[in-house]
């Protein structure tokens, strides 16, 4: 299943136990964000920290070490690769939620076509940019698995205590999963912060929050379930945000 935090619906799962078929998908998904951040800020992960943040993720997923290093070499140009670029669509989903969609792509019609199709599909539609963006705020997010044997602290309160001490703004858990907020210009900051104090970050980067949740039917809930993991099979697509209640 998605996971769907608080508004943020991450689209590489959290689940390791990865159907084969969908396995390749999330790898060719992690091979476009090494290869985008290599373009962008070089190839080095010590002064790359999205880089460094994609390869450790793909690595937690066993995507294979040939399969990394290709995708650094097409970012640098010493291997032939597509001509990524970033994208970001705004939609209402079921019950008229507010959706972000964000990915990287090759084709930008073809992305766009298929994910319309797709939203289509579960009784929403695409809107003109800032239609509904204005209902989001750019936030840091940060996320951190509990249950990780190497993790340190071993409970949520030792956790909680040591995310705000790092300058968390804002926390909330599902499940064994931590998510951090911060403010844009704070997310390096707090996670070099919890790095000093050897806890072991799953992902950061900077993601959309809304400002405030609604909620919908139940009918109307699992329609939007559906939508999200529809996109989620979507190679394009990387990240969903919405403005669902959980």
């Amino acid at each position: 299943m998605f996971m769907s935090g608080h508004s943020h619906a991450k689209t590489i799962k959290h689940d390791k136990e990865i159907a084969d078929q969908k396995r390749g998908n999330i790898f060719s998904k992690f091979a476009r964000q090494i290869s985008l951040a290599v373009r962008d800020k070089g190839s080095n992960p010590e002064t790359n920290s999205s880089l460094r943040f994609a390869i450790e993720r793909a690595k937690s997923f066993n995507m294979p070490k040939e399969n990394i290093e290709r995708a650094i070499k097409k970012g640098t140009g010493e291997l032939a690769g597509e001509n990524l670029e970033k994208i970001l669509f705004e939609a209402y989903g079921p019950g008229d939620i507010a959706i972000i969609v964000e990915g990287i792509t090759d084709n930008k019609n073809r992305a766009l076509g298929e994910i319309k199709n797709i939203i289509n599909d579960y009784n929403g539609k695409l809107v003109g940019e800032g239609s509904v963006k204005w209902m989001f705020e750019r936030r840091g997010l940060i996320t951190i698995t509990l249950n990780n044997e190497t993790q340190n602290p071993k409970t949520k309160e030792e956790l909680e205590m040591k995310t705000i001490e790092a300058g968390a703004d804002d926390i909330y858990w599902q499940d064994d999963l931590l998510e951090i907020y911060t403010k844009p210009e704070d997310l390096e900051k707090v996670k070099k912060n919890l790095e000093a104090q050897n806890i072991k970050i799953e992902s950061a980067l900077l993601g959309w929050l809304a400002k405030e949740e609604i909620a919908v039917d139940a009918k109307d809930k699992e329609r939007a379930e559906k939508l999200f993991n529809a996109l989620d099979d979507n190679e394009a697509v990387q990240e969903i945000y919405s403005n669902l209640k959980n």
